[in-house]
C-alpha cells in the first residue's frame, strides 16, 4: 500500500516529515493502533514489544513512570521499537512557555534524543511549540508536537471554545503534527475533523472494542467509530496489555483500525 495514495489530502498537506513517517509506519504495519505503554519497568515494556510489536505503529510512554529507569536500559528500549519500526510517542503533556519546554526537552530524561512526538497543552501559547521544535533541532532530530484539543475523561476543562482557538492556532503552525481528539464521541471527533482539516493528523485515546466506561473517569468509544469520524491514529492502554493474550488482542485492534482506514478511504 502506497501511502500518499492511501492517505491522499493528509499526505499532500501535512509538511512535517514525522507526520508522512508515521503516515509511512501505518501502510507498512496496516495498523493505526498506537499503544499506551504504561507500564513500571523496563521488563514489562521490553515484553510489550516483544508481544505487540507487530500488530501496533506506535508506543505511547510515560517515562517518569518507570520506575527503574537508567539511561542505558532506556537507550537499549528505544532500539528494540525502533527494530520493530515503532514511532516513540512520549506523553508528556507539556505546558510551559517556550524556553522552559525546550529545557526541558534535555534534563535527566533527554526527551529530545529519542522521542519522535511529544503532547503539549496550548495554555501558553504557540511559543511552546517552537520551543519543543528547538529541543529536537539542538540534537539534529526532527519530531512533531501533538496539540490536545479534546480530552476523553469526565470532568475535563477542554470546552470547545477552548478547543476552537486551539485548532485554529494549531492548524497553521509547521511545528504541529496534529491534535488529540476524543475517541470516546464520534460527534465531537467528526467537529473536530471538520475544523482541522486534513492538513494536521488527529490522534485519539478513549477507544475500546469493549465500549463503556473505564476507570478513574475514561469513558471508551468504539474504534472503528472514531477512525470512520477522522482519527487517524487510536491510542489503546488497557484493552491490550490487560488482555489474557494482548498479541490477539492487538491484533484486533490493528485490523478493525486499518479495516476503518480502507473503508474511510473508499
Amino acid at each position: 500500500m502506497q501511502a500518499d495514495v492511501m492517505w491522499g489530502s493528509r499526505w499532500s498537506e501535512n509538511s512535517l516529515a514525522m507526520a508522512r513517517v508515521y503516515m509511512e509506519a501505518v501502510c507498512r504495519k496496516q495498523s493505526l493502533v498506537c499503544l499506551a505503554a504504561d507500564r513500571s519497568t523496563m521488563a514489562e515494556l521490553e515484553q510489550l514489544i516483544d508481544e505487540v510489536g507487530p500488530y501496533i505503529a506506535a508506543l505511547k510512554t510515560h517515562v517518569d513512570l518507570v520506575d527503574d529507569w537508567s539511561p542505558d536500559a532506556w537507550s537499549a528500549f528505544c532500539s528494540k521499537a525502533a527494530d520493530a519500526d515503532l514511532l516513540i510517542f512520549e506523553d508528556r503533556k507539556f505546558a510551559d512557555i517556550g524556553g522552559i519546554s525546550r529545557k526541558q526537552m534535555s534534563g535527566i530524561y533527554d526527551i529530545r534524543s529519542w522521542a519522535d512526538l511529544v503532547t503539549a497543552h496550548l495554555i501558553s501559547g504557540p511559543d511552546i511549540v517552537d520551543g519543543l521544535q528547538a529541543g529536537w533541532s539542538d540534537v539534529g532530530r526532527q519530531g512533531g508536537v501533538l496539540l490536545l484539543a479534546q480530552m476523553s475523561s469526565r470532568g475535563n476543562l477542554l470546552v470547545p471554545d477552548y478547543t476552537g482557538n486551539v485548532v485554529s492556532v494549531g492548524k497553521n503552525h509547521a511545528g504541529v503534527f496534529g491534535f488529540i481528539g476524543n475517541g470516546s464521541r464520534p460527534e465531537e471527533l467528526e467537529l473536530l475533523r471538520k475544523a482541522v482539516g486534513d492538513g494536521k493528523l488527529i490522534w485519539t485515546p478513549g477507544v475500546n472494542l469493549a465500549v463503556g466506561d473505564g476507570e478513574m473517569g475514561q469513558r471508551y468509544g468504539d474504534p472503528r467509530e472514531a477512525v470512520l469520524a477522522g482519527s487517524d491514529c487510536i491510542i489503546v492502554g488497557s484493552g491490550i496489555h490487560k488482555a489474557a493474550d494482548p498479541a490477539g488482542q492487538a491484533k484486533a485492534y490493528a485490523d478493525a483500525s486499518w479495516n476503518a482506514f480502507v473503508e474511510r478511504c473508499e
